[in-house]
């Protein structure tokens, strides 16, 4: 079901004039960019896990930091990164894009590890946020190819894990159009099954999605279903953020979906930076309805947007 013609289309609102987190030009390994962070908030702090880029002395040389803030605007920084990239043979470019969910009393980070010819979803843990056990490639190439855009669900499915993914070359069956997301279940983050579509582009029906989907941030429950952010692209590589709700029983089964989105690009560090007309994002927080997205702005700085989602879940 899409939203009512009748009803005022939801959109996040700009927190203040420029993006929160800039690259800090006297760290090396971020000096280049900052962009798709993490985000969670453990009842103190909010805590933001970044990709920090460095075109020294190759392009797009990526690694993960932590970033930290009492009031979810104006943090801290490890001057060290949290995952660095060579830490093995499959990431000796790039560990990138992180979204974190908290299952139990468990913080599972999943990141896109990628070199020159392989990109594959791997994972790390914490108890504290601070400390983190990495745990290497959990949804490798051989069965999906190149696959990133990945989360493990905030909850255990049917006694399972959960991974939300968006393979980047693959089909399934007779559908023409793999550019969509994915999800898939394991009992013990290594053997993955149950494949499914998990929420398809709508192309030729809104301009917006003509190219690709993929997630934004985790799922969050709520009354009325689960409430997951996604990007999308057009035919000009425009990347813009949606909205859908999805049913607590059958998360395949979508229940809303924003038909305008609810973020695009429009500020000047939004237009134009590494690359160009992006808004994306990897990690938000819900407290209470008021939804706080952190999203990478043109693929070089960090910004904030925030909504409400009382009344566009009252509609559902």
């Amino acid at each position: 079901m899409s939203t009512s013609a009748a009803a005022k289309p939801f959109k996040l609102t700009r927190v203040g004039d420029g993006p929160i987190l800039t690259p800090r030009t006297h760290i090396p390994w971020e000096e280049s960019a900052v962009l798709n962070t993490a985000a969670i908030h453990d009842g103190e702090l909010f805590h933001l896990f970044y990709r920090g880029i460095t075109h020294s002395p190759a392009r797009n040389r990526s690694c993960i930091g932590h970033a930290w803030s009492r009031d979810g605007v104006d943090f801290e920084r490890a001057d060290g990164p949290v995952i660095r990239n060579g830490i093995r043979p499959e990431c000796n470019v790039g560990v990138e894009d992180p979204r974190i969910v908290k299952i139990g009393d468990t913080y599972h980070l999943c990141y896109v590890c990628w070199n020159e010819e392989k990109v594959n979803i791997a994972l790390a843990t914490s108890r504290d946020l601070w400390s983190w056990e990495d745990r290497g490639i959990i949804f490798g190439f051989d069965e999906f190819g190149n696959n990133k855009n990945a989360t493990l669900w905030p909850e255990m499915l049917g006694g399972k894990y959960a991974l939300i993914h968006r393979p980047m070359g693959f089909a399934w069956g007779e559908d023409p159009h793999p550019l969509d997301m994915w999800l898939s279940t394991s009992a013990d983050l290594r053997t993955w099954q149950g494949h499914r579509r998990l929420l398809r582009a709508r192309r030729g029906e809104v301009a917006w999605e003509h190219e690709k989907i993929g997630l934004g941030a985790p799922p969050f429950r709520t009354d009325q279903g689960w409430l997951m952010i996604y990007h999308a692209v057009d035919a000009r590589m425009v990347y813009r953020l949606g909205l859908a709700l999805l049913d607590l029983d059958n998360p395949s089964k979508v229940l809303k979906r924003t038909d305008e989105p609810i973020l695009e690009p429009a500020a000047d560090w939004e237009l134009q930076g590494d690359v160009n007309n992006v808004v994306f994002t990897c990690g938000a927080v819900l407290l209470g309805t008021e939804l706080w997205v952190y999203y990478g702005g043109a693929d070089t700085v960090i910004g904030l947007a925030k909504g409400d989602v009382t009344e566009w879940l009252a509609e559902a």
